[in-house]
């Protein structure tokens, strides 16, 4: 028998505050993703953190830059997973814990949209697992024009990198939903 969907919050962490980052989209992600914590922490559902643990020097993903945001803290015996790349699954047990937990559906939210939320929906659809992303409890932040690649790029704007994101996931990776949708439904 198939438990019910498993709650996969990404990266919501303090240093995702430093101003380094640049402007950015969506500032309800959290309270959204909190909203989608609450839920699954009422009906009983499975909830799994991931945090990453930068290991580039001076990254704001350190040191106290690791700490989850308050709205969405693990509580009691949640796990949490960390890494250092942008998939919640490499590295990390998180596929193993999904299994034991006979969970083949998940919903994903997190920061940041095109990056670890990504790079984890594309994995988890690779591994077999249906996939949803809350596209209202995710965020992007602007890429400047530096990105290295290319010189005559112009700066991006977050909610087009945020929209770029999304769309390249549904349908192949993953269903996009929004969080309310969500909350109508049992996890």
């Amino acid at each position: 028998m198939e438990t019910r969907a498993a709650l996969v919050l990404v990266d919501i962490q303090a240093g995702f505050d430093a101003p380094t980052w640049g402007p950015r989209n969506n500032p309800d992600a959290e309270a959204r993703a909190a909203a989608l914590l609450a839920h699954w922490r009422g009906a009983g559902a499975p909830v799994v953190h991931v945090r990453h643990v930068s290991t580039e020097k001076g990254s704001p993903l350190s040191g106290k830059g690791t700490e989850f945001k308050s709205e969405v803290a693990p509580r009691g015996r949640e796990p949490v997973f960390e890494k250092s790349v942008n998939s919640a699954f490499i590295g990390t047990g998180l596929e193993s814990h999904l299994r034991g937990l006979g969970a083949q559906r998940l919903v994903i939210c997190g920061l940041t949209t095109p990056h670890c939320v990504s790079t984890t929906a594309r994995m988890a659809a690779n591994l077999g697992f249906s996939a949803r992303v809350a596209h209202d409890a995710c965020a992007a932040f602007a890429r400047n024009a530096d990105t290295g690649w290319r010189a005559d790029l112009p700066a991006m704007d977050p909610e087009e990198i945020h929209v770029a994101a999304l769309s390249h996931l549904h349908g192949e990776f993953a269903e996009v939903i929004g969080s309310a949708a969500l909350l109508d439904a049992a996890p």
